[in-house]
């Protein structure tokens, strides 16, 4: 990878149309999973220094079942990036502090997940901090003396005992293993971390500048539901003694001091239904605590923030189906463009206290997740993980706008075929976001659940709606599909379908629908409620039975607050009528069904009940696939390769080749090995 090719590489605008390079070639499944992307970075005090992890997918049919693996890289100005830590590896959380790098790994003979540094000019990984649990994330002091770490305590050891000798009854929902938060002294004469929190959940820990403080968050219990809809930040001293708190309610997201410690921003919602954290507040210790709104209007969602001084706040939002990097001034409360929208789709920024730079990841529908460098408002490339990238044609993509039936304006991201001629009807995959609390951006849609280059190169159209629901425009509009589980935001998926089809792109008769969670559930209703409009569905972890789902997920506490705004009992027919196995006997769409064995947000039990309603039935074509070990989403590349290619098999199969019954269940995977 030459500098000479990065340096000024400008990423791509919202509506991208790429010419095909001179030795074009199509991409497969296998290579969409396997795209490398990076995964989190740190900038050092200077600003000079970025360290980087880079997501490397393990192998199909080469390498054993597993989780990705994870490399460390610098980077220093526009030179090319150098590896610190690469191979078989695993790691995370990384920091820069003075001149080391920290992260967390469990490597050699360590028992738990343990801290790490390295210097930042290379040299051997050494070991910190180990503790009797695994740690699951940290913070250090700015003079280095302190690591405050979040783990569990240690397991009583007569647990594996009576498990050995029978005794694994499972108390459901009261057998809480906290997550505390510990305080370490790298001075101290014991050198032993101190639990500093107990008979709570803490999900996130930090000091607070100039101040022997803790900020953290914290929830009643473990559950699930407990950490979306009821915790709260709050200041402890380093005995756990709190000292103050932070009114908010509702969802919570990111926390930062401001470098002085007076300011504590933090990302949250607008009031306990909002069904996402995206509002942004700043609370002022030296009044109380006064909390204010400090982008009171903004139609869009707030995804990440990072104090440069103490009275400059960067923030990073995401409107429409774009991104945007602004820095507010807290004095004026007022906000100037650092990188307008249309750009790229930023994921994260991180800024060094007094430093003018941003170092932002961000993707396009060029390319996965890259880190670069934000100057003058512009953005500079500093990493290309998948060079191969250059030689695979890729297709056109663009945001367009439609209206609802009843007047609403929406959007949605089309991708065209790839040997697209205008006049030309062609196949459609709709590919509906989860949540519905979620929104498709217009960057890097290629997952191993919607392949778009590879489908597009097959002759498909692809499009991806944000309904009703969705974040990116604002609370008001995230909060429309509440209280009508699949009526008017399932009704927009078939008004964009309709809009596809006026526009002379789609040819209404080939429509497959497919989805997760939420999506799943639309890609269910589209297969039985709205059989008429689809011709196949995939769907995935999805939901087929609304009265059942919430006595089965563990998530009923944000379901009726964000969600639903009821209870099953306060309307059964309602939740029945509203749910797909209603409407099973009308279903004339083939569906194939995948789920993985382990969810517990949506239980596979969703997916059984409609297989076997829809099998009793005997009208349509249905299959379900389920994935041992998974849950809420496939995270092994098996999984994801195998998911992948029925469900492209199961498109082809009925929206091109005009097959009647399923296809066979058997896939290649034999013949693979390696």
């Amino acid at each position: 990878m030459a500098s000479t090719l990065l340096r000024n590489l400008l990423v791509a605008t919202t509506a991208l149309t790429l010419s095909a390079p001179l030795f074009a070639r199509d991409i497969t499944i296998e290579e969409t999973i396997t795209v490398q992307s990076i995964t989190s970075a740190a900038v050092s005090a200077d600003g000079q220094l970025a360290a980087f992890t880079r997501n490397v997918p393990r192998t199909p049919y080469v390498d054993d079942d597993g989780s990705n693996y994870t490399e460390l890289f610098t980077v220093t100005g526009e030179n090319d990036p150098v590896p610190f830590i690469t191979g078989k590896h695993s790691l995370g959380s990384i920091q820069v502090h003075g001149n080391a790098i920290y992260f967390l790994a469990k490597r050699g003979e360590d028992k738990h997940t343990s801290l790490y540094r390295i210097a930042t000019t290379g040299g051997e990984a050494q070991r910190v901090l180990a503790h009797e649990n695994s740690i699951s994330s940290y913070a250090l002091s700015a003079d280095g003396r302190y690591i405050a770490f979040r783990a569990r305590a240690k397991a009583d050891d007569n647990d594996e005992k009576l498990s050995k000798k029978g005794f694994k009854a499972e108390i459901y929902e009261e057998e809480f293993e906290f997550t505390h938060a510990w305080l370490f002294d790298t001075q101290a004469d014991a050198a032993e971390p101190v639990q500093v929190t107990d008979n709570e959940q803490i999900y996130s820990v930090d000091f607070r500048p100039g101040h022997e403080q803790l900020l953290v968050r914290a929830a009643p219990t473990a559950l699930v539901d407990d950490n979306y809809m009821s915790s709260s930040y709050r200041l402890i001293d380093y005995t756990g003694e709190t000292v103050s708190s932070f009114e908010s309610v509702g969802k919570l997201g990111k926390a930062e001091f401001s470098p002085d410690g007076r300011y504590v921003a933090v990302i949250g919602a607008a009031d306990y239904n909002d069904p996402a954290d995206g509002r942004l507040y700043v609370y002022d210790t030296q009044k109380e605590n006064e909390r204010v709104e400090v982008l009171p209007n903004y139609m869009g969602h707030v995804q990440d923030i990072a104090w440069r001084r103490n009275d400059e706040l960067v923030w990073l939002g995401h409107r429409g189906t774009e991104s945007e990097v602004q820095a507010l001034t807290m004095q004026w409360l007022e906000s100037r463009t650092l990188l307008e929208l249309g750009k790229a789709i930023v994921v994260d920024i991180e800024v060094a206290e007094g430093q003018s730079d941003v170092y932002v990841r961000a993707h396009t529908a060029a390319h996965p997740t890259e880190l670069f460098r934000l100057q003058n408002q512009q953005l500079i490339r500093l990493t290309d993980s998948n060079p191969w990238l250059a030689d695979i044609t890729l297709p056109r993509q663009e945001t367009i706008t439609y209206k609802a039936r009843d007047g609403l304006d929406l959007e949605g991201i089309v991708i065209y075929p790839t040997d697209y001629q205008e006049g030309q009807q062609y196949p459609l995959i709709m590919v509906v976001h989860g949540g519905p609390e979620a929104h498709y951006s217009n960057g890097w849609l290629d997952r191993y659940a919607s392949p778009v280059k590879h489908a597009a190169q097959q002759g498909y159209a692809l499009f991806f709606p944000n309904y009703r629901g969705s974040t990116g425009r604002g609370v008001e509009f995230s909060k429309l599909g509440q209280n009508d589980y699949a009526g008017k935001e399932f009704d927009d998926l078939v008004d964009g379908k309709d809009h596809l089809v006026e526009m002379g792109l789609v040819d209404s008769t080939k429509v497959g629908i497919t989805g997760g969670s939420y999506g799943g559930f639309a890609s269910a209703w589209g297969a039985t409620a709205l059989t008429e409009h689809f011709a196949a569905s995939v769907m995935f972890v999805g939901i087929s039975d609304n009265i059942s789902k919430f006595g089965t997920t563990d998530i009923a506490k944000e379901m009726h607050a964000v969600h639903a705004r009821s209870y099953p009992w306060e309307k059964w027919q309602w939740y029945l009528e509203r749910s797909p196995i209603y409407h099973a006997e009308k279903a004339r769409t083939p569906i194939l069904i995948l789920h993985g064995k382990e969810d517990t947000r949506v239980h596979p039990s969703q997916s059984m009940e409609l297989y076997r309603y829809l099998k009793t039935h005997g009208n349509v074509p249905v299959r379900l696939v389920l994935y041992p070990g998974e849950g809420h989403g496939n995270r092994r590349v098996a999984s994801q390769l195998d998911y992948g290619m029925r469900m492209m098999r199961w498109m082809n199969h009925f929206l091109v080749e005009g097959g009647t019954e399923a296809p066979a269940h058997e896939l290649p995977h034999a013949e693979n090995l390696k």
